[in-house]
């Protein structure tokens, strides 16, 4: 291997010298002269060369802090898809996602026509405590207006969130009443939740959605999966798809409470020793039936988990091909609190299936790649998967299954496309649907109320052809021109998501997903096959 492939291998060092040369030219030498170095020194002192010089005779100050950080930044996303630099900025919001919580008052909101709308409060914060409800328009933020002055979500953020223990007082206009309503809330840390939502489907069939693998994750999926054994399940549907990932060792103690033995993954770099996760023999689930449903946007942690169960025969994959992450980051703290991520290792399914993908090519064209399975058929049709016969591997029963990118499902289920349009996507830019819901729970309180639980609703809610005639001149007057054939195309996709988002504003997670799935053809197919 060259000089030049070994540097490239020692990005760290690199920047070691980076820093040490621009501070010699700064500081230690006597003449605005350059470092002048001889012809036969190292790569290293060359570097040196070049950035001493750059400091006396740029035509602009430098900006060392800012040079740093972009040479660190480019050096590590040079390497691979996945090893990145985390500025100070964003450590706080990546912390706070995998730790699984944050400080402030506990809502979801959206800003609609110009007003702070609460989407939700979030459970067991202080604003579901001090009594804050869905549907709520926060005007006054102590002593500030924020209704009707151009606030945005950074805005919002900023003057909701706050150090546990601070108060805020909160001035909230509810509909059907024509005074403000004062809040005085106290912050506190608000949980992040990585489960949405678990419940029964039916009798016997359990269904829970997880959204990441954070630091929380064990305790919520197992505290989960015991309610719902409570509940009766014994079979289970278990929802991965556009999971990203997360931590290593949630999704092992994830795939153990379905595994009575056997290895759930093994890791190995370059100057990482192979390192095998298994089984305890402990998990909660290990008899009863299990399908897993993933995506294109199932990745890292969520195809470790796919994977194990896929090569060990214990669950059926329903879904599309996932994503293709198998590479093995490890976080380092910086000096100013900003950190760096750099791959170590590659992940490995029992079988020695590969989860990564190729990425010899480009990053631009590593992400593209899901853009390629839309264009190339592979989200239409399992037969468009195209994978090489020598990535053949087997299961513990002999089933054929293949590495090189990603968990392919054992159950395929087709991407759906029906309802779109131009007439659509102008419709969601717009975020006309939002409005239209707030605006119809707030007229309609009394009739939601006649629906005891989401299954009611998903069975006997319809939207009338009058509601829906509202939608559309609601359209009109956002100057959104209407094309006959093109609404007709979406208005299914449109009833739906009127009627999942009127769930979620009365049940919040449990109704929309209760109600999305009613008809979702990934959870009917498992519910299918469970029953089989």
């Amino acid at each position: 291997m060259s000089n030049n492939k070994s540097i490239l291998k020692r990005p760290f060092l690199i920047l070691f010298i980076f820093t040490i040369g621009m501070y010699l030219g700064k500081y230690l030498s006597n003449t605005p002269e350059y470092i002048q170095l001889s012809s036969t020194s190292s790569e290293f002192p060359k570097l040196v060369e070049l950035l001493s010089f750059l400091e006396y005779n740029y035509v602009d100050e430098l900006d060392l802090d800012s040079l740093q950080e972009a040479i660190i930044s480019n050096t590590l996303e040079s390497l691979d898809p996945h090893s990145s630099y985390i500025d100070v900025d964003d450590m706080q919001s990546i912390t706070e996602g995998m730790q699984g919580n944050f400080e402030g008052i506990g809502v979801e909101f959206q800003i609609q026509h110009d007003t702070i709308v609460v989407v939700s409060p979030i459970s067991g914060g202080p604003s579901e405590q001090a009594g804050i409800r869905s549907g709520d328009r926060i005007v006054k933020v102590d002593t500030l207006n924020v209704a009707g002055v151009g606030f945005t979500n950074s805005d919002v953020v900023k003057n909701l969130r706050g150090a546990k223990g601070t108060e805020v007082k909160l001035f909230i206009k509810r509909p059907r009443l024509s005074k403000l309503i004062e809040f005085n809330i106290i912050r506190d840390k608000i949980p992040i939740t990585s489960v949405d939502v678990s419940y029964m489907i039916n009798a016997e069939i359990g269904y829970i959605k997880v959204n990441r693998f954070s630091g929380t994750t064990d305790a919520e999926f197992t505290t989960a999966l015991d309610y719902l054994k409570t509940e009766g399940m014994n079979k289970l549907v278990l929802d991965l798809r556009s999971n990203p990932g997360g931590y290593l060792h949630a999704a092992t103690a994830m795939v153990d409470e379905f595994l009575k033995s056997g290895e759930i993954v093994y890791t190995q770099g370059n100057s990482r020793s192979k390192k095998v996760y298994n089984a305890s023999r402990y998990g909660g689930f290990q008899e009863q039936d299990l399908v897993i449903l993933v995506d294109e946007g199932s990745a890292s942690a969520s195809e470790i988990v796919a994977g194990a169960l896929q090569d060990h025969d214990r669950a059926s994959i329903i879904g599309r091909r996932t994503f293709g992450k198998g590479l093995v980051q490890e976080q380092t703290q910086m000096s100013d609190g900003s950190a760096f991520r750099l791959t170590t290792a590659r992940y490995y399914t029992p079988s020695g299936r590969s989860i990564q993908k190729d990425y010899s090519k480009d990053v631009d064209a590593y992400h593209l790649e899901a853009v390629k399975r839309y264009e190339n058929g592979e989200l239409y049709s399992q037969d468009s998967i195209k994978i090489a016969d020598s990535l053949k591997y087997y299961t513990d029963e002999g089933r054929v299954v293949y590495g090189g990118g990603g968990i392919a499902p054992d159950y395929f289920v087709p991407l759906d496309t029906n309802g779109r349009s131009d007439w659509l996507f102008k419709v969601l830019a717009a975020n006309i649907i939002s409005g239209f819901v707030f605006d119809y729970v707030d007229t309609h309180t009394d009739f939601l109320n006649s629906f005891s639980n989401p299954e009611n609703f998903a069975t006997d809610f319809t939207i009338s052809d009058d509601l829906f005639k509202s939608f559309i001149q609601l359209t009109k007057e956002n100057e959104i021109p209407i094309n006959k054939d093109e609404i007709s195309r979406s208005k299914p996709w449109i009833i739906k998501r009127l009627t999942t988002s009127i769930a979620r504003q009365k049940w919040n997670d449990l109704g929309f997903f209760t109600v999305l799935n009613h008809t979702d053809p990934a959870v009917q197919k498992g519910i299918e096959i469970l029953g089989n």
